[in-house]
């Protein structure tokens, strides 16, 4: 049997039997209407798939947890929104339930436990709301804004063990992140976040148009001297959400927020943004631009330019500079496909490569291609178990891009983490230094050189580097809770690292030996040796002293130092 991992949604409407009993011919229209206008364009539009159709509901397979949780609360949304245009009469609502898990493969359909779990969990939502398990709950709880209420353990039909669910509340945005490390006051400098813009084009398939004219206004502006930028992954779990405006702004630190639409149709493409001054809940700039599609790289540097230009009294010495782009507007599709897919889960990882391969093809000097696959290489040798030649590949392409544009900072970033792996610290230090030269904002450089510097022997400075990329990225992905809890075991503060470490977003993987090392530093002997325990079953062949002749500190004692937190957890020396 086939088998993958997958998230499962399942929809079911309340009361269906009594509504059809009430009104046959009307309920089965309305249903059909809210499937074909609301279920089937949103599940698209957020990467999902239909597979199975029943009377009263549905199921639905993502790649993603973070798609499916999005999608429920959108379809949620939208349910309200078309409740109150008819009469109560004609109302209905729906339960969802998501759960993550193994499914059987077998043709367009799915089986097993992954989807059972999921139906009972949609048993367990209230009317209108959404049910989780604890798996998707952990899973994207610090990449989206929704708060998680905790149900306990429920016990249901035909499954053995308690299921542990979480509600999501849909009216409430978290307000924190769980042990964020740093202050979110506003900075003297202006500090602007980016909103995911949104698609106003007839296609839902535009969608990943505009998030990706959204992500490069970010990376742009986060070149200006004088800005602070908030990352995608934070400004991003605002996608779908209607809060205020001055709410986010709090939540992320800044003052400015900067939100528009896009609508693409045929040749032509409308971008309508403006920018905000939440602070003072004013308006200070607004505008549209249309142009033909293949003039869509001068409207963004238009839109670049007049954010800086609106700004200017908070700096009046910034300026926005000149962006390296392709040509080939196929290419940039793909790239923004594929980007969007390279930091979600291995899977999705893997389906960004052809994507990225294919825009190179179509512009082999295409400089941001060539580093977001040597970012997809890297991250698959990191976090996903792929093999040492993946590492080499990510070095071969972080070197094309810094080859083909000087000024891609990523490119330098990714380059430079490789180098360090290569035993070529000095090397590494000039990249991201570079790179932080390039856009002081690159919340990715600061993590990875934060790792470099607990390597070289200085963990405390490596912490404050950790904190800059909190700073910028509020809402991290799980990756970087891995890193900071590794840089704070190098400082020798452990119960940070424990604390950072039962709270980040790959818990259960394998930042669970860190996690083993920390517990057993602290005495905590027993604890220690069930995650060293369950990191095994995981990844039966690790040894502590292999694992660490890859390592590239400069000091034998450092290295030592995580050695014996392996060895007193009880793994394999």
């Amino acid at each position: 049997m086939e088998r993958k991992l997958a998230a499962i949604l399942a929809a079911d409407v309340v009361a269906y039997s009594a509504l059809m009993e009430a009104d046959e011919g009307g309920t089965f229209e309305r249903l059909r209407a809210s499937r074909k206008e609301l279920f089937q364009p949103e599940i698209s539009k957020h990467h999902g798939r239909i597979f199975k159709l029943m009377g009263d509901g549905l199921l639905a397979e993502f790649g993603s947890a973070v798609d499916a949780v999005e999608c429920a609360v959108t379809l949620q949304r939208g349910m309200v929104e078309r409740n109150a245009s008819v009469p109560e009469s004609e109302r209905f609502e729906v339960r969802l339930g998501i759960n993550l898990g193994e499914v059987i493969v077998e043709g367009d359909d799915r089986y097993g436990e992954g989807v059972n779990v999921a139906a009972r969990l949609q048993q367990l939502a209230d009317p209108g709301g959404v049910c989780v398990s604890e798996k998707v709950s952990k899973e994207v709880e610090k990449k989206l804004a929704f708060e998680f209420e905790p149900m306990g353990g429920q016990r249901v039909k035909n499954i053995a063990e308690p299921i542990y669910c979480y509600r999501v509340n849909l009216q409430s945005v978290r307000a924190s992140s769980a042990g964020r490390p740093v202050s979110l006051e506003l900075p003297d400098r202006a500090a602007v976040a980016v909103l995911p813009f949104a698609n106003m084009s007839s296609d839902p398939e535009q969608e990943f148009f505009a998030e990706g004219l959204a992500e490069d206004l970010i990376t742009d502006l986060a070149k200006v001297p004088g800005l602070l930028v908030i990352a995608r992954n934070s400004s991003f779990v605002y996608k779908g959400r209607s809060v205020d405006v001055r709410s986010i702004a709090r939540d992320l630190g800044v003052r400015y927020v900067v939100e528009g639409s896009v609508q693409k149709a045929a040749a032509r493409v409308r971008i309508n943004a403006q920018l905000i001054d939440a602070r003072e809940n004013t308006h200070i700039w607004a505008d549209r631009f249309d142009g033909e599609l293949a003039d869509v790289f001068a409207l963004q540097d238009e839109v670049v330019g007049k954010i800086v230009g609106a700004l200017s009294g908070s700096f009046p010495s910034a300026c926005s500079l000149p962006r390296q782009r392709t040509s080939n507007f196929e290419a940039y599709e793909l790239l923004v496909r594929g980007r969007s897919l390279v930091t979600q889960s291995q899977e999705a990882n893997k389906t960004a490569r052809p994507l990225l391969e294919r825009a190179i093809q179509l512009d082999p000097g295409f400089a941001e291609a060539h580093a977001w696959l040597a970012m997809s290489h890297l991250l698959g040798w990191m976090f996903w178990g792929e093999p040492e030649e993946y590492r080499s590949l990510g070095r071969a392409e972080a070197e094309r891009a810094v080859s083909l544009d000087p000024g891609n900072a990523g490119a330098h970033s990714i380059l430079g983490y490789v180098l360090q792996f290569d035993f070529r610290a000095d090397e590494a230090a000039a990249e991201f230094a570079t790179a932080l030269r390039i856009d002081p904002n690159h919340a990715d450089t600061w993590i990875f050189l934060g790792e470099s510097k607990a390597h070289l022997g200085n963990a405390v400075e490596g912490i404050e580097c950790i904190q800059n990329a909190f700073r910028l990225d509020p809402y991290p992905p799980g990756r970087c809770y891995w890193l900071r809890g590794y840089v704070e075991y190098a400082a020798r503060r452990y119960e940070d690292a424990v604390d950072t470490l039962r709270h980040e977003t790959t818990y259960r993987t394998g930042s669970r030996r860190i996690l083993a090392a920390a517990l057993a530093q602290l005495g905590r002997i027993e604890e220690a040796k069930e995650e060293a325990r369950q990191f095994l079953a995981a990844n039966p062949h690790f040894s502590a002293r292999q694992w660490a002749s890859t390592q590239p500190f400069r000091r034998d004692a450092d290295r030592q130092h995580f050695v014996d937190g392996y060895l007193m957890a009880g793994l394999p020396e």
